[in-house]
């Protein structure tokens, strides 16, 4: 059998409350999807969403009309486009949409459309949380059905085992939300900022987050899964094996079979947390600031994790100008975060009123721009983040940027400040260092200062519009070649760009390696 066919066989304000202009953009991190062997064309009814339908229906005794969703169904256009976050995909050419669309609501559903699906040839997409940075949880360029995970959402949380099960279409709130309130605020999870991404694509892709100095990746911290393969069997770890089960964690997901459940280990949190958003601009010595903070961001105590946020800002002579935000989440109070920081991080200049105390879960409201004063039931809301178009890039780094290149950053980032995007400078060290590279398939470990992440997003669809957004993070990412990991460039799978042909970098070198020895050992 060769591979083809084996993987058809295996997923500016100072306060730390800071306004949503700043965090309204929201991270993306998830993708899904899953290769079903392809039948040739001669053998296959065209007319594939009744067909899939049927064999579904042959499958199930649930009414259809709430499981599966044909091309030509009144409602298949609301479902498809119900969690679809880029606008840049969200007008796909006919060619490029699915079949059909199926909404498991429980495992046997995901049998039934994994096994229907190879029988008629299709390929499947499997979408979490529909925030795949290029759209693949949603679109391909030959026959496909969606497995919309949107209904598998349950989170079961055991306190006393410090674990929970959380099922992929869950959402990173929906599962914030249930660890801390049933574990009254004392446990948490190291995922990621957005709440609206889905834990699905999160957790496959690695899924990094303000936690990861202290306890690494949310991949980091799956202890078992629950997988659908292409022959629609379900399998727990001790099924699939130690090779299968780590192949799922960090490899970008999908490839290995439909995980529907992880049961992750979750981690202890102090009562209060302590978040600071200090904004510096080149006028008050942002340049010096940024080039310290690369020498030390990796090194500073694990529970502290201080990233940058640059924005391109007009000042106070409505001149263009860089702004860097300090943006902090120390797992302590304000009064052990003040010394710390006065003795690792002194040119900073915090001070106690910069900082804002809270419980972790509301610093996943703060971090996301979202009033403390809002309930926590906001983060069950899969729709509070604005959709637009948007594109990102992404790197690893190090080397410090010298004060010399970082003004010349400076220079490219201001060409075209109109349509100027954000960069995120997110720093490793701590847990991340500590941890093998060929742990999990995420190779980013020890040696790193900090990742970066490039994003621009909008909310005028014109072409023009898209053509300046692209041109400035191409201008960005295109100066930033001589500053980060080279032989490859690498980067980070859950900030997806198919510009770059390498996209998976170092992955391919260790990680693919073992995922190929997986691939035709156990599958």
């Amino acid at each position: 059998m060769n591979m083809e066919a084996k993987m058809a066989s295996s997923s500016s304000s100072s306060s730390y409350v800071v306004t949503s202009s700043l965090f309204s953009f929201c991270f993306v991190f998830s993708f899904c999807f899953f290769f079903s062997s392809v039948s040739s064309a001669s053998s296959i009814d065209l007319n594939y969403g009744q067909t899939f339908a049927h064999c579904i229906g042959s499958h199930s005794s649930n009414n259809l009309s709430n499981l599966v969703y044909g091309s030509d169904d009144r409602s298949f256009s609301t479902v498809f486009h119900s969690s679809i976050q880029n606008l840049r995909f969200y007008n796909t050419t006919p060619n490029q949409n699915p079949q059909s669309i199926i909404t498991p609501y429980n495992f046997t559903h995901v049998q039934a459309a994994i096994i229907c699906s190879k029988k008629l040839g299709l390929q499947v997409r499997i979408r979490s949380g529909g925030h795949d940075y290029e759209g693949l949880s949603y679109k391909s360029d030959v026959p496909f059905i969606i497995i919309d995970l949107v209904n598998l959402n349950n989170v079961r949380v055991d306190n006393k085992e410090a674990t929970a099960w959380v099922q992929s279409g869950a959402t990173l709130g929906e599962l914030y939300y249930h660890v801390a309130t049933n574990s009254t605020g004392s446990l948490g999870f190291p995922g990621g900022t957005c709440p609206s991404v889905g834990v699905g694509g999160q957790i496959s892709g690695g899924g990094q987050g303000m936690l990861v100095r202290k306890f690494g990746l949310a991949a980091d911290n799956v202890v078992d899964a629950i997988v659908v393969n292409a022959d629609g069997k379900v399998l727990d770890r001790q099924a699939m094996g130690e090779d299968w089960f780590w192949a799922i964690r960090g490899s970008g997901g999908g490839s290995f079979g439909v995980v529907v459940e992880w049961k992750i280990a979750l981690v202890h949190v102090p009562n209060k947390v302590t978040g600071f958003n200090i904004p510096k601009t080149l006028e008050n010595n942002a340049t010096k600031l940024v080039h310290l903070w690369q020498q030390i961001s990796h090194q500073l105590h694990e529970d502290l994790f201080i990233r940058i946020i640059f924005f391109v800002v007009q000042d106070s002579q409505g001149v263009a100008t860089i702004q860097a935000n300090f943006n902090a989440l120390f797992l302590g109070t304000i009064d052990q975060l003040v010394p710390l920081i006065g003795s690792s991080f002194p040119e900073l200049g915090l001070k106690a009123e910069d900082c804002g105390e809270m419980s972790w879960i509301e610093s996943i409201l703060a971090t996301d721009g979202i009033s403390l004063s809002q309930p926590l039931e906001v983060l069950l809301d899969r729709n509070q983040v604005q959709k637009g178009f948007f594109k990102s890039k992404t790197d690893f780094v190090t080397e410090p940027i010298s004060e010399t290149d970082l003004k010349s950053l400076w220079k490219v980032m201001l060409e075209g400040s109109s349509e100027a995007g954000v960069m995120l400078w997110d720093p490793y060290g701590g847990k991340m260092s500590e941890i093998s590279e060929s742990s999990i398939p995420f190779p980013h470990r020890a040696g790193l200062l900090y990742n970066i992440q490039y994003f621009s997003k909008w909310q005028n669809g014109e072409a023009l519009v898209e053509e300046r957004r692209l041109d400035w993070i191409n201008r960005v990412y295109n100066f930033m070649g001589q500053f980060v990991t080279k032989n490859p460039r690498t980067a980070y799978v859950n900030y997806r760009d198919l510009d770059i042909v390498n996209f998976m970098g170092r992955f391919f070198f260790i990680s693919f390696l073992r995922a190929v020895i997986c691939l035709y050992g156990i599958l």
